[in-house]
């Protein structure tokens, strides 16, 4: 499966620190258990790459087709 593609799975998403000062993603969902640790500077990577990932969606708009092509006059 790719990045773009529809999934019907549903998973259960925690992000928070450990404490031996890492910051853990937990993801739980059918048949799968995955605690991903990582230090805090890649968690503020990981971050800003989420709300780069963020702007380029809403620039895409609501439907996913992507901005409305402007009208020639």
């Amino acid at each position: 499966m790719g990045i773009d593609k529809q999934s019907e799975l549903a998973a259960n998403l925690q992000i928070g620190p450990t404490s031996l000062g890492m910051v853990r993603i937990y993801i739980e969902g059918e048949g799968v258990d995955l605690p991903l640790d990582f230090d805090p500077d890649e968690a503020d990577e990981i971050a800003e790459e989420l709300r780069a990932a963020a702007e380029r969606a809403r620039a895409m708009g609501k439907d996913g087709r992507g901005p409305e092509p402007k009208k020639r006059k």
